[in-house]
């Protein structure tokens, strides 16, 4: 069984949105040609795509060419839309939260969802998780690796994860047993990269994964952790404990999961040291040029003990997700 944690899908189409909210920088369909579309944001490109980005009977045939059994459908990060006004923002992610909540209805036995949620107003991100799991089903949501600077909500700056003003949300998902899906979108500097573990010592239940294999931190820990002991006034001013504490130790694996989205072998194999195969759960970035060619091959090509292939591919994020 292969379950794929890390997919993206959209709507075949949605208004035209800044004609909706009566301001500019959303993005829009552009169906140019059969089974295409171009991801507009004003005339500028962002993206072209194929009809498997939105047509779940495309994606079906080409899971089961793959032998994916299952995909955990997540909107594309673009369509955060942070930056816009809370309201607005909520608008988008209730359309795209049950456009996906509808394809799962549909094939509940191929897909299963992260809902999106407006974070730019850590209230309403609450309310709007607390209706995708109660109220659509959806496991939990997908969210981005910062907050963008929102001038409609009067904030200047950009909010790091560990943000008090987010504290709303991380209570939320505990109390409605959510995963969160963090994805990379419109990338931090390193001036600004957030202090995850410190959300993780206010929030123990909480359940996180960061998408493409956890990006830098599993390759830079070492640093990290140096900084941690001879810099505590710059890394961790909060927190006394080490982030290597977070990672697995002792035969007990790691506080928080990745997926397996590294295209390279030996950057699993590290994950897997780091990690544990239980923190570590099968995902693609299908539909995707980046994403695997041939969704779930790394794992499969790689001379691992055949239980610990089955958790990668399925049983970590079955845990992960509680399905």
């Amino acid at each position: 069984m292969k379950i794929d944690l890390h997919t993206h899908i959209l709507p075949r189409d949605w208004p035209d949105l800044d004609t909706r909210y009566g301001y500019e920088g959303f993005v829009r369909m552009d169906h140019y040609k059969p089974c295409c579309a171009r991801m507009m944001m004003g005339d500028r490109l962002f993206r072209e795509i194929n009809d498997n980005a939105w047509e779940p009977k495309r994606r079906i045939e080409e899971m089961d060419a793959a032998a994916v059994s299952m995909q955990v459908l997540s909107t594309v990060p673009v369509m955060f839309s942070y930056w816009a006004k809370p309201a607005d923002a909520l608008d988008l992610s209730r359309r795209l939260n049950d456009h996906i909540a509808e394809v799962v209805r549909d094939h509940p036995k191929r897909f299963t969802g992260l809902g999106t949620i407006p974070m730019q107003d850590a209230d309403l991100a609450a309310t709007e998780l607390e209706r995708c799991v109660r109220e659509l089903g959806l496991r939990g949501a997908q969210i981005g690796t910062h907050v963008d600077a929102n001038p409609q909500f009067g904030r200047v700056d950009t909010l790091n994860l560990d943000n008090a003003a987010l504290q709303p949300v991380w209570s939320a998902a505990e109390e409605v047993n959510a995963a969160i899906f963090v994805h990379p979108w419109d990338m931090l500097g390193s001036d600004r990269m957030p202090k995850y573990w410190r959300v993780f010592e206010r929030f123990p239940s909480l359940r996180v994964a960061f998408a493409h294999g956890g990006g830098a931190f599993p390759f830079t820990v070492g640093r990290v952790d140096h900084a941690f002991r001879v810099r505590p006034d710059v890394v961790a001013p909060e927190n006394r404990a080490s982030p290597r504490r977070y990672l697995a130790h002792d035969g007990v694996p790691a506080r928080f999961y990745v997926d397996s989205h590294v295209h390279d072998a030996d950057a699993l194999r590290l994950l897997l040291k780091l990690f544990g195969a239980e923190r570590i759960a099968f995902g693609s970035d299908y539909p995707f040029s980046l994403g695997e060619t041939h969704p779930g091959e790394l794992i499969e090509s790689m001379k691992l003990p055949q239980k610990q292939k089955a958790q990668l591919l399925s049983g970590t994020v079955r845990e992960f997700l509680r399905i």
